[in-house]
């Protein structure tokens, strides 16, 4: 396959509102899962992950029964499967978020399946109620199942990366907060203790270095790949890291690699290898961390 097929383009203005619209759609979806979820730590239960046909809730219990929640990227449809037997489809066309939500919430409803939610976009500058929206309603097919296809090769290399490490590292989980897929790794030792909401203090109540994918949003209005530290170490922002291309963000805080330098490079895995590999040896290196116990040789 060639590397354009394997990693196609994805620009920001092109795809822009249906960007918009899906990621609130998947703010719908993870806030069931967060109501019917066991609280894992680091929100780990209520990302969503990747499929074979798009992105999916794990396995969320309602009473003696259980459910699931996919966006299938393929047939461009919401399943609900319930272990009951029941199964839903909803069409994902050109529709607002509150239709979505109203939609999802009665099919729910009708299946026994009912669940409350507090209907508010979070981790975005300016939240809306998903139940009220009617501005976002962009949905074209081609456009999200690019972005899948993308995800999917990134989450490849992620599961990839992730195999060099015995330490506490995280599953390769898509957040629906910040519509960004990732990978996080755990020195072990415990973070100081940080402000801000819940969910970002039990994020962070370890140290950690993390990568991701994320498509873009301002102040970065491109798809490009990420990687910092918490707590961040004297000296991070100055680190030398690999490959050309690469760049610390002074704003965001973190190192930044364009999707496009890596769709575009010779290898594009090796180029995601690169920027992984050097970013999180600095990192660790500078943090103290016992690589020796931690690195699989």
């Amino acid at each position: 396959m060639a590397v354009n097929e394997a990693w196609p383009e994805l620009p920001y203005e092109a795809w822009r509102e249906t960007y918009a619209t899906l990621h609130l759609w998947s703010q719908v979806v993870g806030k069931i899962a967060l109501a019917l979820a066991p609280p894992l730590n680091h929100g780990w239960g209520i990302a969503l992950h990747l499929t074979a046909r798009g992105l999916s809730t794990r396995l969320l219990p309602y009473g003696s029964r259980a459910l699931t929640l996919a966006f299938d990227f393929i047939d461009h449809v919401l399943v609900i499967d319930c272990t009951d037997g029941q199964t839903r489809r909803l069409p994902l066309g050109p529709r607002s978020v509150a239709d979505f939500h109203d939609a999802l919430m009665g099919t729910l409803r009708e299946m026994g399946l009912a669940v409350r939610i507090w209907p508010v976009a979070v981790e975005m500058p300016s939240p809306v109620r998903l139940d009220e929206d009617t501005l976002h309603q962009t949905y074209e097919p081609a456009w999200a199942h690019r972005f899948w296809r993308i995800l999917m090769q990134v989450g490849r290399e992620f599961a990839r990366w992730r195999c060099g490490y015995v330490g506490k590292s995280s599953p390769v989980n898509f957040f629906w907060g910040s519509f960004d897929l990732a990978v996080t790794r755990f020195s072990g030792r415990p973070a100081p203790a940080r402000d801000g909401p819940a969910f970002e203090r039990d994020a962070y109540s370890h140290e950690v270095i993390s990568h991701g994918f994320w498509p873009g949003s301002a102040p970065l209005l491109e798809p490009a790949f990420y990687a910092y530290a918490v707590p961040p170490p004297p000296g991070l922002a100055e680190a030398a890291v690999q490959p050309g291309g690469a760049y610390f963000h002074p704003s965001l805080g973190e190192f930044i690699l364009p999707y496009e330098a890596v769709r575009t490079a010779s290898s594009p895995e090796a180029a995601l290898r690169a920027f992984m590999q050097s970013t999180w040896h600095q990192a660790a290196e500078l943090g103290q961390w016992n690589l020796a116990e931690l690195e699989r040789r």
